[in-house]
């Protein structure tokens, strides 16, 4: 996927890899000494019980799984929790006193445990944000059309239109930035992650050609729309997830748009390069746009299984990736999986990888693939 979400992001969660990190350990001279599962034993039910069971279940959710995992991840991240590179207040009070030693024999017991599946949560079955999406949307086609391809002169097409941007929007007629109409009146009751559906869904319709409009000029408006295409992209195609697709849009609204951002539209950067223009000018850079040809921003429909064969190159659960340090994710716990994902895109995690894997993800994708993964049998 190029980019999401609900910003729609998407968010998510919501992958390329759960935690590409390269292990911490320094190792010594020669080959490291054998772990000692007995006295990792003695620690887990000394200090990790509580949390991880001494079968490394989960205790609640959020905890996750430790049964099963891979050694040198389960060490690698005790590390990193004594060493202060992530941030848990108690493993960082629980590790401190713990030699490299004592984590390694830790991490030995639960990784030689079997595999425990996560206990099922009422919401573990992975809904599509997709196919949320489109039963939500229903109800803004009356007026945007069924697919999001606008036939009512004024109304805009929401069809392709990029996710992010579709959410910031109605955040703006939501807080009275934007002039409401009476179908406004049922966006308050969307929650986030609904609203993050509906715009996956718009984002990956495909928008209709349209012809050209009965005003402008849309051989006049090419020029003038240079400046444009700094941020909405070649021929008003936008290729970033929070800046608006302006090909094949219904040219009334562009016009009417354009207009407001020279008055009401509380965007700076906007008014200053339109405040210059005339009616004109307005009319014809509309007629431009209005004709070009717009494509959908996503792929919406298969997007979860495309995001799990992603994640599936580094989190094969039969074969770790080599060189990396990476989870296996397959029956884990769902809200810890969310937990994780939502810190590593909002740079809560020290790993760049994952960061830049997840910054797009919106909280519904990002609730999706954990689904996915949590209802996974565990290996």
């Amino acid at each position: 996927m190029r980019h999401i979400m609900l910003a729609i992001a998407m968010s998510v969660a919501l992958i390329g890899c759960m935690e590409q990190e390269k292990s911490t350990a320094k190792p010594a001279a020669g080959k490291q000494p054998a772990a000692d599962v007995g006295a990792g034993k003695v620690i887990a039910e000394r200090d990790c019980k509580g949390c991880h069971r001494l079968d490394g279940g989960s205790a609640a959710p959020a905890i996750p799984i430790l049964a099963a995992q891979r050694e040198d991840y389960l060490f690698a991240s005790l590390k990193a929790y004594r060493d202060g590179k992530r941030v848990h207040a108690a493993l960082r009070d629980m590790t401190g006193h713990m030699s490299e030693a004592d984590l390694r024999n830790v991490a030995a017991y639960y990784a030689g445990l079997p595999p425990v599946q996560g206990a099922p949560a009422k919401d573990a079955q992975p809904m599509s944000p997709y196919e949320r999406g489109k039963a939500l949307a229903a109800a803004c086609g009356k007026c945007h059309g069924e697919d999001g391809n606008s036939k009512t002169p004024g109304v805009p097409g929401l069809a392709g239109q990029q996710p992010r941007y579709l959410i910031i929007a109605v955040q703006e007629y939501l807080q009275a930035e934007r002039k409401k109409s009476p179908m406004h009146s049922m966006l308050p009751g969307l929650e986030r992650m609904e609203l993050e559906s509906v715009a996956l869904y718009f984002a990956s319709q495909e928008p209709a050609q349209r012809p050209a409009p009965p005003f402008g000029d849309p051989a006049a408006g090419q020029p003038q729309s240079a400046v444009c295409g700094g941020c909405h992209g070649p021929n008003g195609v936008s290729v970033d997830t929070a800046t608006p697709s302006l090909a094949s849009q219904d040219p009334e609204y562009l016009v009417n748009a354009i207009k407001a951002y020279r008055t009401t539209r509380k965007r700076e950067r906007m008014r200053e390069y339109v405040v210059s223009l005339g009616d004109r000018d307005i009319e014809n850079i509309a007629a431009f746009y209005t004709v070009q040809k717009s494509q959908a921003a996503e792929k919406g429909e298969g997007f979860i299984k495309e995001l799990a064969d992603k994640c599936n190159r580094c989190h094969n659960p039969d074969a770790a990736t080599p060189g990396m340090v990476v989870p296996k994710i397959n029956g884990q716990d769902k809200d810890y999986l969310v937990m994780a994902l939502r810190a590593y895109r909002d740079d809560r995690r020290e790993v760049s990888m994952m960061h830049r894997m997840s910054l797009p993800y919106s909280d519904s994708i990002i609730e999706s693939i954990s689904s996915f993964y949590a209802g996974q049998p565990a290996r």
